[in-house]
């Protein structure tokens, strides 16, 4: 039996245990409840919960055949993926107690996968701008990040080892990289949306959290509803990758840009090589281009909300939907053709190396809960519909995570997370 107790030990761990037969999955639910119990005053990262549903799920896991590796391990779902059995609120008062009348195919994946659906966690109000009750778990004083903040916080806090979060910006990156987890976006339309809320559905994706890349692997075989869900190599090469500052790099906090410095060290004194990536102005562009393309689909998208429940949005949504709807349908049209055109670019910029490097976010997570994070760095490659991973394992001065992002080529979501893997690898081996 490892040493780790269960609720600290990552599915890939936990999910060897079980098929050991040195763990059940009703003492894995059991424990990760009793942290919940003990830290949700603190972190709130859950929305719903009830812990008598969650345990009759891990016991009936463990009176059946194993279905796979995922079976009695226990995974978190945004409040943003509808459950058929649990409400989902989609972080507005406008759903208060709504229950969906299907799964979303993620959720529905996943119990063919034999997870225990654990809860619903805590997100911003419609994945957008207005936070919701989590705090970051390194120091609740500061925020987890949007809009997956519930799913980051729980999976870094040891509450849950998997969650289900979503991406249209960096509701997946940033909450990862400031709560310090595994974040992982992939490619765009990689899964299935079916069932989860839709914001801008020209960049709308699932997003997962784990505690380590191999998790990231099992969840993603889990929810594509095949295995392998993606392509990774197995070779041992050492990488070639592409530092990009991006156009954001002004911006980045002082500890960020040492942190970039430390990570090529790493991967240099490993055997990796690092060469420079510099953008042409035209991505400059497509940052202004994607807030256009957000605005406008995300106020036809919550057209009813918009226009029946509008007292029940906070001002800041409010805010949003508004400058949407005063966007014209040529301006939306350019910047659409305008981030096709820059995704064409960056296939070529990229050929040759296996990943880019680039920060995760700005900074650490700032101080305050209602204050807006940053979405720096993050929705570039968004936009540009590639596949991204955060790795935790740095720190500032006074704890708080600060993330590494790579970013893939198109559809190179299993070239990536082979990228990813060793790099976590090397960054553990070297940091303390």
């Amino acid at each position: 039996m490892s040493e780790k107790s269960p609720e600290r030990m990552t599915a890939s761990e936990a999910s060897q245990q079980i098929g050991a037969g040195a763990l059940t999955s009703e003492a894995l639910v059991a424990a990760c409840l009793h942290r919940i119990k003990e830290r949700d005053p603190v972190v709130g990262a859950w929305e719903y919960i009830d812990p008598d549903a969650a345990i009759r799920q891990a016991r009936a896991r463990d009176a059946e055949a194993r279905r796979g590796p995922l079976h009695g391990i226990p995974v978190a779902i945004k409040d943003y993926i509808d459950t058929v059995d649990m409400p989902t609120g989609y972080g507005s008062p406008i759903y208060e107690g709504h229950r969906p009348g299907a799964d979303a195919a993620c959720v529905a994946l996943l119990r063919e996968a034999g997870a225990v659906i654990l809860g619903k966690t805590v997100t911003t109000e419609f994945a957008a701008v207005t936070p919701g009750k989590t705090a970051n778990p390194r120091n609740p004083a500061h925020t987890p990040g949007g809009s997956s903040s519930g799913s980051a916080a729980a999976v870094a806090d040891f509450q849950v080892p998997l969650a289900l979060g979503t991406q249209t910006v960096g509701s997946t990156i940033r909450p990862a990289a400031y709560c310090g987890a595994v974040g992982f976006k992939p490619t765009y339309h990689a899964f299935s949306l079916a069932g989860v809320k839709a914001q801008a559905e020209a960049m709308d994706t699932l997003g997962l959290m784990a505690r380590s890349v191999d998790d990231i692997l099992l969840l993603s075989d889990a929810v594509m509803g095949a295995r392998p869900a993606f392509d990774v190599p197995q070779s041992t090469k050492t990488p070639r990758l592409a530092f990009c500052r991006s156009p954001h790099w002004p911006d980045a906090h002082p500890r960020t840009v040492e942190v970039m410095a430390e990570a090529i060290s790493i991967i240099e004194a490993a055997g990796g090589t690092v060469g420079e990536l510099d953008l042409p102005s035209s991505f400059d562009a497509a940052l202004d281009a994607q807030w256009t393309i957000l605005c406008f689909e995300f106020a036809r998208v919550l057209s009813y909300e918009r226009t029946m429940k509008r007292d029940l949005l906070s001002d800041r949504l409010q805010d949003l939907l508004d400058r949407g709807m005063a966007t014209s349908v040529a301006d939306y049209r350019a910047a659409l053709e305008l981030v096709r055109g820059c995704r064409q670019e960056i296939a070529a910029l990229i050929e040759g190396f296996d990943a880019i490097l680039t920060p995760a976010a700005g900074g650490p997570a700032p101080e305050g809960l209602t204050g807006r994070s940053d979405m720096l760095f993050q929705r570039l490659w968004t936009i540009l519909h590639l596949p991204a991973v955060t790795l935790p394992g740095f720190t500032d001065t006074t704890g708080l995570p600060v993330g590494v992002q790579l970013v893939g080529a198109h559809g190179g979501d299993g070239g990536l997370l082979a990228v990813a893997r060793w790099l976590e690898a090397e960054i553990g081996r070297a940091l303390p």
